[in-house]
């Protein structure tokens, strides 16, 4: 089952061009999929899986105590294997073809308002050459909508400041052409003029945002600089590098942008993706009401 499953891996890396962290998820999913029935079902090849082996993981995985959420995924990653399997005759029969994934309850997402995103942004206000770093970075991240995937891997060349664009390569490859605004471009400019030379030191490379040793920023590093920002803004509000992405999005449809636009900016391939933001600015319209209204 090991050889295939490093197909699979292969398959959905180079051919279908999965996101890194798509293809981390797949892969530690089938890892304990492989281990489970390898070691609890003491099956070795990939025909002797049968339905029933299935269910028995998946009960396995409930009784661990795993989110919904983390056992739909699961049987996500099974099924792709299966069908993948199948189609490369690697297996006689899927066994997976009659398994249900579970809907999962969505989820509002959570997001900021504009006094709060305001405060965030000013938050690095000093001029050393972090305080301009991590100003471009949130400015960027807010003006575009970028997952903080694709903020990490912006090259110097993917910024075009005197046409107001970035360019913005997200999952599956597919590349987008996204507005700045004219604060980020200010702030891109100056981090380009003042900081990311010398926080370059000597080393070499075209990746836009970098560490204190002069690298590429990691999402971990992104992320403890945005929780220390957060704080020095007094927000209380939980805050996770997507929240921006979501205030950017609910924030550009509450004034009156078009759900296409909004949906090409964020990258979503699905549309239905994107109407997420119409109900949670339907929901802050009732916060309003409720709030204002006399006769509310």
């Amino acid at each position: 089952m090991e050889h295939e499953i490093n197909d699979f891996m292969q398959y959905i890396q180079v051919e279908r061009g999965l996101a890194q962290n798509t293809i981390q998820s797949y892969q530690r999913d089938l890892k304990q999929y492989e281990l489970y029935v390898k070691n609890v079902e003491n099956k070795k090849y990939i025909n002797e899986i049968d339905r029933q082996t299935i269910v028995q993981y998946l009960y396995f995985l409930k009784e661990q105590g795993r989110a919904e959420t983390t056992i739909a995924r699961t049987i996500a990653s099974i099924r792709a294997f299966h069908q993948f399997s199948l189609r490369e005759k690697f297996a006689d029969q899927d066994p997976s073809v009659h398994l249900d994934i579970p809907k999962r309850t969505k989820r509002l997402p959570k997001i900021l308002s504009m006094q709060e995103v305001e405060a965030l942004l000013v938050a690095p206000s000093g001029n050393d050459l972090f305080s301009i770093r991590n100003r471009a970075m949130l400015e960027t991240l807010y003006a575009t909508g970028m997952r903080v995937s694709e903020l990490i891997n912006l090259t110097v060349n993917d910024t075009h400041l005197t046409m107001g664009f970035v360019r913005c390569i997200g999952k599956g490859n597919k590349e987008r052409i996204i507005p700045l605004g004219g604060e980020a471009t200010k702030a891109l400019q100056l981090y380009l003029e003042h900081s990311r030379l010398p926080l370059m030191k000597n080393n070499r490379h075209d990746i836009l945002f970098v560490n204190h040793h002069g690298k590429p920023l990691s999402r971990q590093g992104f992320w403890k600089i945005l929780k220390q920002l957060a704080a020095k803004a007094k927000i209380e509000k939980p805050l996770t590098p997507h929240t921006l992405r979501h205030s950017f999005a609910t924030h550009l449809l509450e004034n009156g942008a078009d759900l296409r636009a909004v949906q090409e900016m964020l990258g979503h391939v699905d549309i239905s993706t994107t109407q997420i933001y119409t109900h949670v600015t339907k929901a802050r319209m009732k916060d309003v009401y409720a709030q204002y209204h006399p006769r509310a």
